[in-house]
């Protein structure tokens, strides 16, 4: 049976279509490891996120916590209502303070101290990322003075 250049073209198109839906799935997946997800202390504490899965966490820095030992740092993420414990060993932010609202990306350890390889701080007294100034007005906690960053 011969085929029309109709029936050419559709199967053509089909095709294509087949291959770039594959080639965006195969991409989607290779991403999915580097995807890194945002939590406050609340947040954390509710769900049942495994030691050493990768994710943000923000919140501001609890007054009274923070504790130095040369270059290793401990200081404890507030939302207003849960706390968790950080250790970072670094060069902290310069603006990095207590009261400060601030995003470390790391992970839980087994005993539930989150393990910070990164901390941003705000760079300015209107800045806050997005994420953590919506949670912290969710808390009631925000004190901005505009919008959040986008």
């Amino acid at each position: 049976m011969k085929l029309t250049r109709k029936q050419k073209r559709a199967g053509l198109l089909l095709s294509t279509l087949a291959i770039l839906g594959t080639a965006a799935g195969l991409v989607l997946y290779a991403l999915s490891d580097t995807i890194v997800f945002f939590f406050t202390p609340g947040e954390v504490l509710a769900r049942s996120i495994e030691p050493d899965a990768r994710f943000r966490l923000g919140g501001l820095v609890a007054e009274g916590s923070l504790k130095r030992n040369g270059t290793a740092v401990a200081f404890t993420i507030t939302d207003g209502q849960k706390t968790l414990p950080v250790t970072f060993a670094g060069q902290l932010p310069d603006l990095f303070r207590e009261g400060q609202g601030v995003v470390a990306e790391g992970k839980l350890d087994r005993a539930g101290v989150f393990i910070a390889d990164t901390v941003l701080a705000k760079h300015d007294e209107t800045y806050m990322p997005r994420e953590v100034a919506e949670a912290l007005k969710k808390k009631g906690l925000w004190q901005g003075q505009g919008k959040a960053s986008p």
